[in-house]
C-alpha cells in the first residue's frame, strides 16, 4: 500500500477558491479544506472515489472559504470543523466573513476545534502542523503536511490567502496587517524547504523556493 498524498482540487465560482481533497493512496478517509461555493462539486469526488471525509479545515474565516462548511457537515455529520481561534467568529457572522458586504450573507456551523500556532491536525492518515500566519485576517492558519522519509512525496503546504504565486493575500479586509502577512511569510513559511508545495487559496500551487526567488512582494 502506498503512502502517497493526493490532492484534488475544486475550484469554485464567483472568486475562483480553490478547495482541496487530500487523502493517502489506498485508504478511504480524506480531509476537505476550505469547501468553498461549489460543495456540490467536493462531495460528488468523495462519493465517487469512495472518500469518507474526516475533517473540514479552515484556513480562515472569509465566505469563500467556509461556504461549504455546512453541506460537509451535514453529508458527514461525523466529520471536525477545524479553524484558528481568533477567525472562529466569523463562522456564524454574515458580517465579520464578509459574505453579508458580498449580497449572499451565510454562516457556518460552529467549530469543533480551535487551532493554535504549534497545535498538530490528524486526519485521513495525514499530520499536519498548525501555524498562525495573520494579516489577510486575524487569525488566518496555515496547514502543513511534511514529507515522510521514504514517501517519495513533498512537504504539502496548505496555505489559504497568506502566499499566492507572484502574489500575497490582500490586507485591506477588516482584521488585515500587511506588516504582520510580510512577517508571517517569511518567519513562518520561508523557513520551510524550498521544494514545499504551496497550495493556494486562489490560483496555480507554488513552491516556497519559487516565491522566495520571484515574488515581487517578497524579494
Amino acid at each position: 500500500m502506498s503512502d502517497s498524498v493526493q490532492i484534488h482540487t475544486v475550484v469554485s465560482p464567483i472568486f475562483a477558491e480553490n478547495a482541496y481533497i487530500l487523502w493517502k493512496s489506498g485508504q478511504d478517509e480524506a480531509v476537505v479544506v476550505d469547501p468553498g461555493l461549489d460543495p456540490d462539486a467536493i462531495l460528488g469526488f468523495l462519493q465517487k472515489q469512495k472518500l469518507r471525509l474526516t475533517h473540514i479545515l479552515n484556513t480562515h474565516g472569509h465566505a469563500d472559504h467556509i461556504a461549504g462548511n455546512e453541506a460537509m457537515k451535514r453529508a458527514f455529520p461525523k466529520s471536525q470543523l477545524l479553524i484558528g481561534t481568533k477567525d472562529a467568529p466569523m463562522l456564524t457572522d454574515s458580517n465579520l466573513n464578509l459574505s453579508q458586504g458580498y449580497g449572499f450573507p451565510l454562516t457556518s456551523p460552529k467549530a469543533d476545534r480551535l487551532l493554535n500556532d504549534g497545535d498538530k491536525v490528524s486526519g485521513a492518515g495525514l499530520e499536519f502542523d498548525v501555524l498562525d500566519v495573520p494579516g489577510h485576517s486575524p487569525g488566518h492558519i496555515v496547514y502543513v503536511c511534511h514529507a515522510q522519509p521514504g514517501s517519495g512525496d513533498r512537504t504539502v503546504v496548505v496555505g489559504g490567502d497568506v502566499l499566492f504565486q507572484d502574489s500575497i493575500g490582500r490586507t485591506d479586509f477588516p482584521g488585515g496587517s500587511h506588516k504582520l502577512l510580510i512577517s508571517g511569510i517569511r518567519n513562518k513559511l520561508f523557513p520551510l524547504p524550498d521544494n514545499a508545495k504551496v497550495l493556494t487559496g486562489h490560483g496555480p500551487m507554488t513552491t516556497i523556493g519559487r516565491e522566495k526567488r520571484e515574488n515581487p512582494f517578497l524579494s
